[in-house]
């Protein structure tokens, strides 16, 4: 690669963070598997990935036991090159809603890394499908809503060395971060996220989910479908976003650092 600074060029290596497809298959007792998602991620906890996303969607109770299994697709038509970008999901039991009214096409749909919340069209919609109760604990106090987000950006291993990941983390009402995800896409790190805690038997829902950039509609979907308590984003979020949050009851906080933050709902 070549860098400028000024009237100064010169070559360099840099480091990128690795973009590839993942395709989500799912079944359960009596039904073959079949394409459900497709989604651009960065590689590494695939099958928290799909757990995780397979809950935010409605699909099963954000509860331990509700995915069976997960493992890579051994097809023999599958190359070498995408032996590990297929992975099937195996259910306990049928999905709790009909998934194809949330497809388009008849293949099952795709997202791109930017986007998370394809299909949805309202937050009626959104508050209609199955997800975890309403957070009933103890919320984080503003002194520690501000305090994690630079937390959770000493956990961000692999933005330290590309600059160009999103992260998503779990935390305690006193600001213990159980759990810390990175991805290209920031709906990606916080499916790995909850994904995480259900394949490890962990309850799901917690006080604060924390993401580094902004609160779009989809991650505040996300919130509401595994039952936490809280929000907070570095960024902005959006009207559509503060608007679910006030409709489902989650605090939501945006541009938060050491020194600030903004309660939205």
């Amino acid at each position: 690669m070549t860098e400028t600074k000024g009237d100064a060029s010169h070559e360099r290596e840099d480091r990128l963070v690795t973009e590839e497809p993942l395709e989500i298959r799912l079944t359960w007792p009596g039904s073959p598997a079949s394409r459900a998602w497709v989604t651009m991620r960065t590689p590494g906890h695939d099958f928290e990935l799909a757990a995780g996303w397979a809950a935010h969607e409605g699909l099963v109770e954000p509860e331990p036991g509700a995915v069976r299994s997960v493992a890579y697709c051994t097809d023999e038509d599958l190359t070498p090159e995408q032996e590990f970008n297929v992975v099937t999901l195996t259910l306990s039991a049928p999905p709790l809603i009909d998934m194809s009214h949330r497809h388009t096409g008849t293949g099952g749909y795709g997202a791109g890394s930017a986007c998370g919340v394809c299909g949805k069209d309202s937050i009626s919609a959104v508050l209609d499908i199955p997800h975890a109760k309403p957070w009933d604990g103890e919320l984080p106090s503003v002194d520690v809503v501000r305090r994690l987000p630079d937390q959770l950006r000493e956990r961000q291993q692999v933005f330290s060395r590309t600059g160009g990941v999103h992260a998503a983390g779990l935390a305690t009402a006193d600001g213990e971060l159980l759990v810390v995800r990175e991805d290209v896409g920031r709906h990606n790190a916080v499916d790995k996220v909850t994904g995480a805690r259900l394949l490890a038997g962990d309850p799901v829902a917690e006080a604060a989910l924390v993401v580094s950039g902004r609160a779009g509609f989809e991650l505040v979907q996300k919130a509401v479908a595994a039952g936490m308590g809280s929000l907070v984003a570095v960024g902005a979020p959006s009207s559509l976003a503060a608007h679910l949050a006030a409709e489902a009851g989650l605090a939501l906080y945006g541009f938060t650092n050491g020194e600030r933050t903004v309660r939205y709902a």
